[in-house]
C-alpha cells in the first residue's frame, strides 16, 4: 500500500514537471537570440550564394574547350590556361610527395611513440605557430632558401618544397586528431595477441584513422590550389606546356605560374573577362575537392563498414 502511495505521488510529481516544461515562460532574450542565430546562418549562405553567382555569371562565358586545352598565344591568337592547370597539377603533386609522408610520420610518432611531457608540447605549440605564420613569409623563406641558397631559382621545384611547409602543420595535425580518435581497446586487444607495436599501426591504426588523414590531405590540396602569395616569390609565372616525354621531368627545374597566379596576372593586367573565367575553374576544383572530401571520409570509415 505504501508503494502504490509513493508510486501515486512520484507520478504526480512527473506530470507536474512534464506540464511546468510544457508551459514553461518563453523569454524574450531567448527569442531574439534564436533570431540572431538564424540570422547569421542565413547571411553565411547568402554570402556563399552570392559569391558563386556573381563569379558564374562573370565568367561562365569564357569558359570553353579552347579556354581549357591550349596557351596563350599571340602568334596564335589563343587565349587558355592548360599550361597553368598543368602547373598546378605539377605543383599539387610534389607538394604531397614531400609533405604527406612526413606529416604522417611526425603525427604517428607524437601519439603513438613519444613520451607524453615538455617536448612533446613544444613540438606540438610550434606546429600550431607555423601554421599561423602569413604565406607571404612562407614565400620569402622559400626564395631566399630554396631559391637562392639551393639554386634552384624560379621553379615548380620551389614552389612545391614552399608548400610543404606551408601544408605540414595541416597534414600532421589532421592525422593526430584522426589517431586519438582510435579507441585504446583497439591497440590493447592488438597488443595483447602478441603483435608488434608498428604491425599493429600499420594493420589496425591507420586503416581506423584513414578517414581523418584523407580528409586532412584533401584539405592541404585545396590550400595548395588556393595558394597565390608563396608560389609568387617561388614558382614564377610561366605558362607553357612541357615537352612531349622529355620534357615532363625538367619541367619542375622551370618557372611555372598556377592557376591562381595567373588570376592575379590577367587581374593586374585589366584582363577581368579571362580573370573572372580563371575564378570559375577554381570554384569547381574547390567544390569537387569538399566533396570529394565527404564522400571518401564515409567510405573509408571502418566504423560503418558491416
Amino acid at each position: 500500500m505504501e508503494k502504490v502511495i509513493v508510486l501515486e505521488g512520484l507520478n504526480a510529481v512527473d506530470k507536474k514537471e512534464k506540464r511546468s516544461l510544457l508551459h514553461k515562460k518563453i523569454r524574450l532574450s531567448d527569442c531574439i537570440m534564436y533570431v540572431l542565430i538564424y540570422l547569421s546562418a542565413a547571411l553565411a549562405v547568402a554570402l556563399l550564394i552570392g559569391i558563386l553567382g556573381y563569379v558564374f555569371v562573370k565568367g561562365i562565358g569564357t569558359v570553353n574547350i579552347s579556354f581549357l586545352t591550349s596557351v596563350t598565344s599571340v602568334l596564335k591568337g589563343t587565349t587558355g590556361i592548360a599550361g597553368n592547370i598543368v602547373n598546378t597539377l605539377y605543383v599539387i603533386i610534389l607538394t604531397l610527395i614531400v609533405a604527406a609522408p612526413i606529416g604522417i610520420g611526425s603525427a604517428v610518432y607524437l601519439n603513438e611513440y613519444a613520451k607524453k611531457g615538455r617536448i612533446v608540447k613544444i613540438i606540438e605549440f610550434t606546429t600550431e605557430t607555423l601554421s599561423g605564420i602569413p604565406s607571404i613569409i612562407f614565400g620569402l623563406f622559400g626564395m631566399v632558401f630554396f631559391g637562392n641558397t639551393l639554386g634552384l631559382g624560379y621553379s615548380l621545384l620551389t614552389g612545391s618544397f614552399t608548400l610543404a611547409i606551408m601544408v605540414l602543420p595541416l597534414i600532421t595535425r589532421n592525422t593526430q586528431e584522426a589517431l586519438k580518435t582510435v579507441p585504446d581497446s583497439y591497440r590493447n586487444g592488438a597488443l595483447g595477441m602478441g603483435a608488434t607495436k608498428w604491425y599493429m599501426i600499420r594493420t589496425i591504426l591507420l586503416p581506423s584513422a584513414m578517414p581523418g588523414i584523407v580528409t586532412g590531405i584533401i584539405l592541404a590540396i585545396g590550400r595548395i590550389v588556393g595558394e597565390s602569395a608563396a608560389l609568387l616569390f617561388t614558382a614564377g609565372s610561366g605558362f607553357l606546356l612541357p615537352k612531349v616525354f622529355s620534357g615532363y621531368f625538367s619541367k619542375i627545374f622551370e618557372s611555372g605560374g598556377t592557376l591562381t597566379i595567373q588570376l592575379y596576372l590577367s587581374m593586374s593586367k585589366g584582363q577581368y573577362d579571362i580573370a573572372f573565367g580563371i575564378a570559375v575553374v577554381l570554384l569547381v576544383i574547390v567544390l569537387a575537392i569538399n566533396m570529394l572530401t565527404k564522400v571518401l571520409a564515409g567510405k573509408l570509415d571502418v566504423t560503418k563498414i558491416k
